[in-house]
C-alpha cells in the first residue's frame, strides 16, 4: 500500500491481480449483475489508487478495508441504478417526442471538436495505456483479446484501462477548465 501511495502502478497491478476475483465475487453477490459488479471492482481499485495513504494497517487487515469499500460502492451503484431506471424511461419518451430528423451543424462541429480533444488527450497517455485504449475502444477488441494479442496478463490490461480512463478524465477536465491552453488561435 505504501508503494501504491507513492504512485507505483506495478504495485496496484499486483494488488489487482491478487484480489480482483474475490472482490468481483463479493460485489456480484450484492449487485447481482456482472456489468455492475465489474464497475464496482473498477471503482474500488480506482479508490485504492487515489486513497492508498488512508489505509492504516493498525486499524485492520487490507482485505477488510477493501471489502468494506467494495460494499459501500456496490450499495451506491444499486441506488444509482434504481434512480437511473426511472429517469431513463422518461428521458427516452421526451427525446422521442422531440427527435430531430436533420443534422444540426453546430452539434456536428461540437462533436468534431470533442473528437480532437479526445485524440489530443490520448496522445498524452503512455504507450502501454494508448495501446490498450486504442485496441479496445477503436479496434473493438475485448480486454481478453488484448491480453492474448499482446501477451499482457488480463489483470494488467484491466489496470491499464482503468488508469488510462482516469488520466483521460483528468486531462479532459483540465481542458474544460483551460480550453485555450496550448491552442493559439484555435477555437471550437
Amino acid at each position: 500500500m505504501r508503494q501504491i501511495a507513492e504512485r507505483d502502478a506495478s504495485a496496484l497491478e499486483l494488488l489487482y491481480d491478487r484480489y480482483e476475483r474475490a472482490v468481483y465475487s463479493f460485489a456480484y453477490r450484492i449487485v447481482g449483475d456482472p456489468m455492475t459488479a465489474e464497475e464496482t471492482v473498477q471503482e474500488l481499485f480506482l479508490r485504492v489508487w487515489n486513497n492508498a495513504e488512508r489505509y492504516d494497517a493498525s486499524q485492520g487487515k487490507l482485505t477488510t478495508w477493501m471489502f468494506a469499500i467494495t460494499r459501500n460502492i456496490a450499495v451506491d451503484m444499486l441506488r444509482r441504478k434504481s434512480k437511473g431506471a426511472a429517469a431513463t424511461s422518461v428521458e427516452h419518451e421526451t427525446l422521442a417526442a422531440y427527435a430531430d430528423e436533420d443534422t444540426n451543424t453546430e452539434e456536428e462541429v461540437q462533436r468534431k471538436w470533442e473528437g480532437t480533444r479526445i485524440k489530443e488527450a490520448l496522445s498524452q497517455l503512455n504507450g502501454d495505456q494508448q495501446q490498450v485504449i486504442e485496441s479496445i475502444y477503436y479496434a473493438g477488441l475485448t480486454q481478453q483479446e488484448v491480453s492474448s494479442r499482446f501477451g499482457i496478463p488480463l489483470g494488467t490490461v484491466k489496470s491499464r484501462v482503468r488508469l488510462a480512463m482516469r488520466q483521460l478524465q483528468k486531462l479532459l477536465a483540465d481542458a474544460e477548465l483551460h480550453p485555450d491552453a496550448g491552442r493559439e488561435g484555435i477555437h471550437p
